[in-house]
């Protein structure tokens, strides 16, 4: 025979074997290739070890965690099948063990078993595509042990589908398995829920991420500086399948702009279209400074190089999330996908800038990208939420500016004179603090309240027990105490009161556990029909009115609203207000004309 005619298949005839890509060559065939769900894969491998296993199991999360793959590897379990061979037993009963490709196991894998039926819900949505299952899940299968029906995107089934399931689904035949899979579990009906085993595919932790292409990069003989993949686990958010993709991409873009093939940082910074990450950190100190003439050169260099404006705020956003949880919460924001330079950065940042300013500008910087995506100048767009994050960067909180004025404990004013997250020279600051330095500023004195009884202390009084639930940031019941509560009896360990109308009765429970829990007694708080004195809130009313009254019906007051027709009473000050307040008059260097009364003999 002329093997010019016939060349060998395996020659150097034969045409190239197609490309597989990475997601599909490195897709997971066993639970042990699966990384991120060990919960999961625990509860599943405890159930095929003690023979529970469910009849339906639904799958979901976000796009590429996993959920198809899963679908396969649990037919694969499910009908695992291995022959008996030298110095091994045959293995014929579901198993999640499968470290030998069993007898079904490759066409399971590759989607072409004939008792293995994938269906795509986005296109077989009708009641007659389920009709079709129902009739064919009675017979038996024709090769493997069990029958497996994966359904992918369960949630566009039409709701005649989903009830002309319900019944199959609940007591299907022994033969028969359902695998569901969503991203939107929500728009699956509960009824469907009820009957399956449900798992949470979660998102892969972003450096489990990067080591886990680490080892592809490996396996594939590509070099890869740790910054690249470091961008691309933060890229893909969560997904493996998005991130492979990526690497696909950054692996041929790599081979193209490098002379020995590696994939670089920047290089790779400029396929994604994103900004350096020392450079967004540039930027956003910048901003934070007030020094908006750099931030906008900064952020026109960057646009110049290709960074899209929006991810170049988001960026910011992410940084100021860092920086927040490196200043919260240092041991939860250690993560392998993080750079030292990031780190570091971070770091100052969390010691520099205060909890207020860096959730202000989280704020601003989210709300900058959503307005970018519907602008049609995104550079100019982007330059106005700089300006704006740098001039809202002077403001200091309000806790510092009623500090300033003297609304707080004596020196704490020129203590907070300049806030820690302003620059040196803000406008506003030296607004305010110009006065604070003219002379010394009056304290504001305490106002007398009852002391709020800690944990174990016997509660003295109801407007302790008032101040006892604003201690503890209760504000709701703190406002139903003051607003429902017409107390009758007050006593160590017992409250009966009238509830005022419109309160509601779930107030007595709601407070009989609340002080069991702070005072560790037993207290007992009970509603009766009436005999109850006015409530706080009442009682607050009644005196602001009563000193509004005696206020119009004084002469001088009465010849204003003469004067001036339309004129209002808008608050109305006691003298120990007037003297509280008298420090921070001076202060704000606020001068009144003499229009007070003349004093009684």
């Amino acid at each position: 025979m002329d093997d010019a005619l016939f060349p060998d298949p395996q020659g150097a005839g034969a045409p190239p074997a197609a490309y597989r890509v990475l997601a599909r060559k490195y897709r997971p065939s066993s639970f042990a290739d699966l990384i991120g769900q060990e919960p999961m894969v625990r509860t599943l491998e405890n159930a095929f070890d003690l023979g529970r296993i469910h009849q339906a199991y639904l799958l979901t999360g976000v796009r590429g965690v996993g959920k198809t793959t899963t679908a396969r590897i649990l037919a694969r379990a499910f009908n695992y099948e291995l022959p008996a061979t030298d110095g091994r037993a045959a293995v014929n009963q579901p198993t999640i063990h499968m470290d030998t490709l069993g007898v079904h196991c490759q066409a399971i894998i590759d989607s072409r078993h004939v008792d293995v039926l994938e269906m795509d819900a986005a296109s077989h949505t009708g009641i007659d595509d389920v009709r079709e299952i129902i009739d064919n899940a009675r017979y038996r299968p024709v090769m493997a042990r069990t029958k497996v029906y994966i359904i992918d995107e369960v949630h566009m089934l039409s709701k005649a589908a989903f009830n002309g399931l319900l019944k199959t689904l609940e007591e299907p035949p022994e033969h028969v398995k359902f695998i569901f899979a969503t991203t939107e579990i929500d728009k699956v009906p509960v009824t469907v829920r009820s009957r399956c085993q449900r798992f949470d595919l979660r998102r892969i932790d972003a450096g489990l991420l990067a080591e886990h292409l680490r080892k592809i990069c490996e396996k594939e003989s590509v070099e890869i500086e740790p910054d690249a993949l470091a961008m691309i686990a933060r890229a893909a958010e969560g997904s493996v399948r998005d991130s492979l993709s990526l690497l696909d991409q950054a692996i041929a873009y790599g081979s193209a702009h490098s002379a020995n093939g590696a994939i670089k940082a920047d290089d790779l910074r400029l396929m994604l279209g994103v900004a350096d990450k020392s450079r967004v950190i540039d930027l956003f100190e910048a901003v934070m400074a007030g020094d908006v003439a750099k931030a906008i050169a900064l952020l026109e260099d960057q646009y110049n190089g290709g960074a899209d404006p929006a991810q170049a705020l988001l960026e910011m956003a992410e940084f100021a999330h860092l920086a927040t949880r490196l200043k919260l919460a240092p041991e939860t924001a250690q993560s392998a996908a993080l750079t030292p330079e990031e780190k570091r950065r971070g770091q100052e940042a969390a010691e520099r800038l205060s909890v207020p300013a860096l959730t202000r500008a989280w704020q601003i910087l989210m709300k900058g990208v959503d307005e970018l995506r519907g602008s049609q100048r995104p550079l100019q767009a982007a330059d106005m939420v700089l300006v704006r994050l740098a001039y809202a960067a002077d403001l200091p909180t309000p806790g510092d500016v009623l500090k300033q004025l003297g609304y707080g404990a004596p020196g704490a004013a020129a203590a907070s004179a300049t806030p820690a997250s302003a620059p040196r020279g803000a406008p506003f600051a030296a607004s305010v603090s110009a006065p604070v330095a003219r002379g010394p500023v009056a304290a504001r004195p305490a106002v007398a309240q009852p002391a709020p009884a800690a944990p174990g202390v016997a509660i003295a009084s109801f407007e302790a027990l008032v101040a006892l639930a604003e201690e503890k940031r209760e504000i709701r019941l703190k406002i139903s105490l003051e607003s429902d509560v017409r107390l009758v009896r007050f006593e160590q360990g017992r409250i009966e009161f009238e509830l005022a109308p419109g309160g509601s009765r779930e107030l007595a429970s709601a407070l009989m556990q609340k002080l069991q829990l702070w005072t560790n007694e037993r207290w007992m708080v009970s509603i009766v029909a009436a005999g109850g004195a006015p409530t706080l809130k009442e009682k607050r009313e009644a005196q602001e009115a009563e000193r509004r009254s005696g206020l119009e019906a004084d002469p001088v007051v009465a010849s204003v609203l003469a004067h001036f027709p339309g004129a209002q009473i808008i608050a109305v000050r006691s003298k120990d207000d007037q003297a509280s307040r008298a420090g921070a008059e001076e202060a704000a260097d606020v001068q009144y004309d003499d229009m007070s009364p003349p004093e009684e003999d």
